[in-house]
């Protein structure tokens, strides 16, 4: 029997590449054998077709689900980089409510995983995707906005039953860490509280190839979301961070 994981992954500010790292998470994930769904949970900024290059391939989305339109299953639009499969977001929130949207997240249990991308902030659309899930993902970058927006997150998510709440550090740029001017992944676990099970650097060609809906396997960030996924795959904890020679960093806690 599958036993399916639900992981949220949130942030708690736009910008930080939690659409990305959701993404490409997923995408690692898939590649690796598992079964993967993503929902996007982010009505009315959602993103996520755009990231994975499926807009134009959208006949159904969450919207249709909930007015009986389809079923969620037939809703799902296959990844053109994985055998992935992706459910778009609902272009009206008014039926979109946390009952609702747990009700097709749970419908999906002969996945693996189901990845949730969670719009940023900390308002109703959080409470609805985190109440769906049973792990979190908290996106930051090296900014000390970020970070403390990502501490709020943290905050609130230890009000959920969730086995589980994970930091990934997100855009560190090595050179800048080493010569501090930017405050390194494993500061920023320490001032969280939580270790970082992934760190991904800066990467232009995310930026570069976003817009083909996939990046490169030579692209500096694709051995981090590696790492990244194999510790989500594994439920392990290995720190794994990019030296200033660009050497993967492995520390396991």
């Amino acid at each position: 029997m599958v036993c399916m994981r639900k992981i949220v992954v949130t942030s708690g500010k736009g910008g930080v590449g939690k659409t990305t790292v959701t993404a490409t998470l997923g995408r690692k994930l898939a590649h690796k054998g598992y079964k993967v769904v993503l929902v996007d949970g982010d009505v009315g900024l959602n993103n996520l077709d755009v990231v994975t290059a499926i807009e134009k391939r959208v006949v159904y989305d969450m919207s249709d689900v909930l007015a009986g339109k389809c079923r969620a299953f037939q809703a799902l639009v296959s990844d053109t980089q994985s055998p992935m499969r992706i459910l778009p977001s609902s272009k009206d929130s008014a039926a979109l409510t946390a009952q609702a949207f747990r009700g097709v997240v749970d419908g999906f249990s002969e996945f693996d995983f189901v990845i949730i991308d969670c719009p940023a902030g900390i308002e109703h659309g959080f409470h609805r995707s985190v109440s769906a899930a049973d792990e979190a993902i908290v996106v930051t970058t090296p900014s000390a906005s970020a970070i403390r927006d990502a501490d709020k997150v943290i905050r609130l998510l230890a009000s959920y039953r969730l086995a589980d709440v994970s930091l990934v550090v997100n855009r560190v740029r090595a050179d800048m860490v080493v010569r501090g001017e930017m405050i390194g992944a494993a500061e920023i676990g320490s001032l969280l509280h939580i270790p970082p099970i992934g760190v991904i650097p800066e990467d232009d060609m995310i930026t570069l190839y976003q817009q083909l809906g996939g990046v490169p396997d030579s692209a500096i960030s694709d051995r981090a979301f590696d790492a990244l996924a194999a510790n989500i795959a594994d439920k392990t904890k290995v720190f794994v961070d990019v030296s200033a020679r660009r050497r993967l960093f492995r520390r396991r806690y």
